[in-house]
Order: C-alpha cells, then sequence, then structure tokens
C-alpha cells in the first residue's frame, strides 16, 4: 500500500514537467498526493468494510465516490470524475491506467491466484470495464501478490509477459517515452521498471526517469516493489506528512489486517 502511494507522491511533481533521470531530490515540498493515492486507499476501504467479496463491487463505488468527493482537487481524469460525482455512476468502457494504480490492496486480500484475478475484476469493472482496463489491474495485482508470495524477479517477469511485451529495456524507451494513459501504454514500463531495480528507492527513480504519466507509472511500479524490496521505514515516515490524517487511518487500519 505505502508502495503505490510514495511512488504517487514522488511522482507528483513529474507528471507534467517529465524529469528523464534518476538523479532527482525524492521529497520536496513541492511533492503531493493526487488521486492515485486517493483511489487506492478508498479500493482498501474498500475492502476493509467488505464482510465477503460479494460486497466488494458495491464497496468499491461507495468509497471511490466518498472519497473522491471529498478530495476532489486530486487530479482525476475528466471521465472519472463525471462518474465521481454523477447521481447514478456506471461504468464507461476505460481503458486508463487508473484502474491499475488503484488495485494494489488486491494483491495482499487475495489468498490464490484465482481470487486474485476475481477480486481484481469486482474493483475495477466499477468504472474501467474495458478488457484492458481489466487486464491492466490483474496484472498489476498479480505482480503483487507473486511478490508476496516469494516468487522471484523472473517467475514474476515470466507471469507478467502472459500479459505484455516486456522485450526491452528502459533505456530503450526513455528518449522517445511520452505521455501515455492506458493501461497497454504504462504497464509495461511500470513492470520493467521494477524488474531493473536494485530496491525499492531505485524502482521509484527507473520509474520516474522514463517520463510520461510519472505519478501513475510510480504508484504502480512502487506498489510491486514494496512487497518485493521493502520500505525503509523513513520514507513512510516522510511520506505520512504528505497525507490528510483520515486517508492516514485507512493505511494504518489495512496494513494491521492484511499486511502484517
Amino acid at each position: 500500500m505505502w508502495g503505490a502511494i510514495i511512488g504517487d507522491i514522488v511522482g507528483s511533481r513529474f507528471e507534467f514537467n517529465n524529469y528523464k533521470g534518476k538523479d532527482f531530490e525524492f521529497f520536496t515540498p513541492y511533492n503531493r498526493i493526487t488521486d492515485d493515492s486517493v483511489m487506492t486507499i478508498a479500493i482498501a476501504k474498500a475492502f476493509l468494510e467488505s464482510k465477503n467479496k460479494e460486497e466488494v463491487s458495491a464497496n468499491a463505488v461507495k468509497w471511490m465516490r466518498s472519497l473522491g468527493q471529498k478530495y476532489l482537487d486530486a487530479g482525476y481524469g475528466g471521465r472519472f470524475l463525471r462518474w465521481l460525482i454523477t447521481k447514478n455512476p456506471q461504468p464507461y468502457n476505460s481503458w486508463g491506467n487508473g484502474s491499475a494504480m488503484r488495485v494494489s490492496a488486491v494483491g495482499y486480500v487475495a489468498t490464490t491466484a484465482v481470487e486474485v484475478i476475481e477480486l481484481s475484476r469486482r474493483v475495477t469493472e466499477v468504472t474501467h470495464n474495458h478488457p484492458e482496463g481489466l487486464k491492466g489491474a490483474e496484472a498489476t495485482a498479480m505482480a503483487i501478490f507473486m511478490a508476496r508470495n516469494g516468487f522471484t524477479k523472473e517467475e514474476i517477469a515470466s507471469a507478467m509477459s502472459e500479459y505484455y511485451d516486456l522485450d526491452f529495456k528502459l533505456d530503450d524507451i526513455r528518449a522517445d517515452y511520452d505521455f501515455e494513459i492506458s493501461c497497454q501504454g504504462t504497464l509495461p514500463p511500470a513492470i520493467v521498471a521494477f524488474l531493473e531495480a536494485g530496491s525499492f528507492e531505485d524502482a521509484i527513480r527507473n520509474a520516474i526517469s522514463i517520463g510520461g504519466d510519472s505519478d501513475t507509472l510510480a504508484a504502480i511500479t512502487g506498489a510491486i516493489a514494496e512487497v518485493y524490496f521493502g520500505i525503509p521505514e523513513e520514507l513512510k515516515t516522510k511520506a505520512r506528512s504528505y497525507i490528510p490524517t483520515d486517508l492516514v487511518e485507512i493505511v494504518d487500519a489495512f496494513e494491521r489486517k492484511y499486511q502484517q
């Protein structure tokens, strides 16, 4: 959970001001949480509120809208913002990377690979019911689940290659990679940023260094890297200073229930 949030915070100042290098200051006064963190926390709250998996979809809608409306200035995409504030929210066939950036809780809640697929669909199809939107969420959740259960990088890479073509290096794409909001354009570099990393911080730096939708890329990469590498406590402590108390309380409750 903190991996996605830290990736979002660190990437926030680069989303529309890309920096194609790794030698940047991690936390500055110009960083903030964006919709990636708010929606990640909303999905975590949905699981905390659900007594069974059948309740998850309704609670995902409830808490994404509740927290989204509370934090309306977090930087939502246009269609998702309309979904947040309309009286009768319906899925809108999105293939956007918003489905992947918010799904990390599934990787902790699910107890089997089959359950990863089911739960990721339940929290995703309420908005992103396009096949690519569903696939992006599933791949992210599956990578987290595999890392949590002790799979090697090679095994994770092999599994992720069933979803996307990962036959490239970040150095191959960095110069020409541009802003990309689709799952199919975001997930491959986000996954490779993790695969090429030697630590959690290195993974975040990798993700940001290629440019594009920096906060979302780093949130997805960070969600996977957290489980594989762990996060230094000082980074978590610093990240807390950027997050409103009510959202921190949800993250702490989720960690107590699922991440310990």
